[in-house]
């Protein structure tokens, strides 16, 4: 009886444990990264990607996730259409070929119960590199509109753009450069 009574228990607990790994999917309406910079010490300029999709992966219980990022480069959006091609160009972005940005990972830090960083690899240009994104906000609950579970988070995280071959007019236009991931996703 103790044997059958502790199959069953286990059996349970794993079925739980199986259960708790969550997929959502990037609602690309509230899914907006952006990019700012120091533009020869006058300003910081702030740019976005308007195509984003992609998918987050949780398990809340086990602290653990994978992100899976896809930004098309060509939605570049700086507020001014001549500014937008400029950057898509060979010395920036280079979306003739290099289309997409990507952000990967399958590391999640938490600090208790609360999601505080993700590791992982940011391609951009057909450069790979280990970044890591702190977040500074994170919360799931019910979406009281769309009546489904959702997630939502603001990450952020600084780069150089020489780490990616876009270090024209380095040092007069800043090489840092902070990206700033607002996400929100919808539990599938």
């Amino acid at each position: 009886m103790k044997r059958l009574v502790a199959l069953a228990l286990a059996a349970s607990l794993s079925s739980v444990a199986f259960a708790a790994s969550e997929t959502y999917v990037l609602d690309t309406n509230h899914t907006k990264p952006r990019f700012e910079y120091s533009h020869f010490g006058y300003s910081t300029q702030l740019s976005r990607f308007d195509t984003v999709k992609g998918t987050v992966t949780i398990d809340r219980a086990a602290k653990t996730g994978s992100v899976d990022v896809e930004i098309d480069a060509k939605s570049v959006d700086t507020g001014y259409a001549l500014f937008n091609e400029h950057i898509q160009g060979e010395d920036f972005f280079n979306t003739a070929k290099y289309p997409t940005i990507t952000f990967k990972s399958d590391k999640m830090k938490f600090e208790g119960d609360k999601l505080v960083a993700v590791e992982g690899n940011l391609t951009i240009k057909g450069i790979t590199k280990p970044v890591t994104l702190t977040v500074t906000s994170f919360m799931c609950m019910p979406h009281p509109i769309m009546k489904k579970d959702a997630c939502g988070a603001n990450a952020t995280v600084q780069v150089k753009r020489s780490d990616f071959n876009m270090a024209k007019y380095v040092p007069y236009v800043s090489d840092e450069v902070t990206l700033s991931i607002p996400v929100e996703s919808i539990k599938q």
